[in-house]
């Protein structure tokens, strides 16, 4: 197919499809945060089990992005059966946890099911791209709202369902990935554009830098993960700081409502992005919410304006997600999309463990209200490297 060739408008089901199969297969990332109390009261772990739960699934996704990236997997194999087999192996580890007898397997498989999300969520936007081209900031505005709503919803099950066995929770999440997997292998064939494969060489993961628009896109991502999922991770410890009288099943159902906001910003996003443009778009939600963590000094100690500030930030914190992935795809080499966007993924991934790491620590050190303005770095920095980005569409 040449560039000059008229494509069909894509089947109306394909990005619904693609929606909920990727919020399917992303419910598997913090279902171990959701049902963290039970583990700890099972196994004996300790408070800082939080941030090792949470990084052993991000240190798990970088490893699997890495050998993905490494070997073009989404360029080389279909995509779909890559997001097929990926969805069934960590729906399988993710029910396994459930007879975990002690941290270190609880942080295997966690470890485990990290690096089986590299297969659904920068292949689930590989498969879009091949769908969508003008409209791609759209269609990923969609498809990252659904992996933000499948990040919070285990928070949500936990909180509607707080007398269900924390095993029962586990195996519905499972389920709900595997039906995921089997939606996307079935209903989404490939796409007009995708690309030819790319044969395999070790300079394909250094060759996507060569373009000077994505490795802008890419500084702007790893700005904007440096502050993302810390703030996710830590939604539930802020506001049972500052809700001390809140029962658990509560603050479950206001972190998810937290996390999930940051699915309007992405949708959003995208619509205000085919008049914008991607790169304006992700620069002004980055800026935003950056200014949130600013903000955080002084509005963490007033209960009574937090609960919107934390809304407003979800929503922006997560917004520009979408946009810089849109960016990655357009200025990647046709032939190695996939690839570009699974290797900027998982640096940016790889971030955001030091980010975890030194959050958990600094909340053993300082007030909590003084923590999270340093996540202000990041999105400083991303906005430096993002300036050739505003004259793109």
């Amino acid at each position: 197919m040449t560039n000059s060739a008229i494509v069909a408008p894509a089947p109306a089901r394909i990005l619904p499809v693609i929606v909920l199969s990727q919020f399917a297969g992303t419910s598997l990332w913090f279902a171990g945060n959701a049902v963290l109390p039970e583990l700890q009261a099972s196994l004996g772990l300790k408070g800082e089990a939080l941030g090792l739960l949470t990084s052993s699934v991000q240190l798990g996704f970088i490893l699997g992005t890495l050998c993905f990236a490494f070997f073009s997997l989404a360029d080389r194999v279909s995509p779909r059966l890559l997001f097929l087999l990926c969805s069934l192996l960590g729906a399988l580890a993710n029910v396994l946890l459930a007879g975990a007898t002690s941290i270190t397997g609880v942080l295997l498989l966690r470890g485990l099911t990290g690096f089986l999300l590299a297969g659904i969520y920068p292949v689930g936007m590989r498969i879009a791209a091949s769908w969508y081209s003008g409209g791609l900031g759209k269609a990923i505005g969609y498809l990252v709202g659904a992996l933000v709503l499948g990040t919070a919803f285990p928070y949500l099950l936990r909180g509607l369902g707080a007398s269900l066995p924390w095993q029962t929770m586990l195996l519905a999440i499972s389920i709900l990935a595997a039906a995921g997997g089997l939606a996307m292998y079935l209903l989404v064939p490939n796409g007009p554009y995708m690309g030819k494969g790319a044969r395999f060489e070790v300079g394909n993961m250094l060759r996507v830098f060569r373009v000077g628009e994505l490795r802008a896109a890419a500084l702007g991502y790893f700005g904007h993960m440096w502050e993302l999922y810390t703030l996710w991770a830590f939604v539930p410890v802020i506001l049972a700081y500052a809700y001390p009288e809140w029962a658990p099943g509560q603050l479950s159902v206001f972190s998810f409502l937290v996390i999930a906001a940051g699915a309007v910003g992405c949708v959003a996003g995208g619509y205000l992005s085919q008049r914008w443009g991607s790169g304006r778009v992700a620069f002004v939600q980055l800026l935003l919410s950056g200014l949130c963590c600013v903000a955080s000094v002084w509005v963490l100690q007033l209960p009574q304006l937090l609960l919107p500030f934390l809304l407003f930030w979800g929503v922006v914190v997560a917004g520009d997600s979408p946009q810089f992935s849109a960016l990655t795809a357009r200025a990647a080499p046709p032939q190695l999309v996939g690839t570009a966007l699974t290797v900027v993924t998982s640096i940016g991934f790889a971030i955001t463990i030091i980010s975890i790491q030194l959050t958990g620590y600094l909340l053993t050190v300082m007030p909590l209200r003084g923590v999270f303005i340093l996540l202000a770095v990041g999105p400083l920095l991303g906005l430096l490297s993002m300036r050739p980005l505003l004259r793109a569409k």
